[in-house]
């Protein structure tokens, strides 16, 4: 028995195309802090940069916050896969993200990675695919 082919959305103005990684084709990209590894799961290409996805992986400790940033994005999903991150937000908020949990970050909304764990591994995704950062002054 074979199945009919599926339309997804005929009303696309550009088709968005299947993209599949594996450990050995995900490439290593440039990312933005030099204690974490990055590599891009194909996610932008295929969307046609309606999103991204990559993981970051420590290589070092975080010996240093990050210093206070936003995103220039839609926003920005994280998912720890292995060990934890403490952030804090311009709400005045502070969060651990554990193995297993979740955190959206709306885009333009200030925050500071103070301290991570030396296993921590993150699926990061953002909408758009194109995410710039950008420095700014503690709120």
């Amino acid at each position: 028995m074979s199945a009919e082919p599926v339309q997804l959305n005929d009303k696309r103005p550009q088709k968005m195309t299947l993209a599949h990684a594996t450990a050995a084709s995900a490439p290593s990209v440039p990312g933005r802090r030099s204690f974490f590894t990055y590599r891009d799961l194909g996610v932008a290409g295929a969307s046609q940069g309606k999103l991204r996805a990559q993981t970051m992986t420590a290589v070092t400790g975080m010996n240093e916050p990050t210093g206070w940033h936003y995103h220039t994005c839609d926003g920005q999903f994280v998912y720890a896969l292995k060990g934890w991150v403490d952030l804090e937000f311009e709400t005045g908020e502070t969060l651990r993200v554990k193995a297993g949990e979740s955190l959206f970050i709306p885009g333009g909304l200030k925050h500071n990675e103070i301290q991570a764990s030396d296993d921590l591994e993150i699926l990061e995704l953002s909408v758009p695919a194109e995410m710039g950062t950008v420095a700014c002054e503690k709120p």
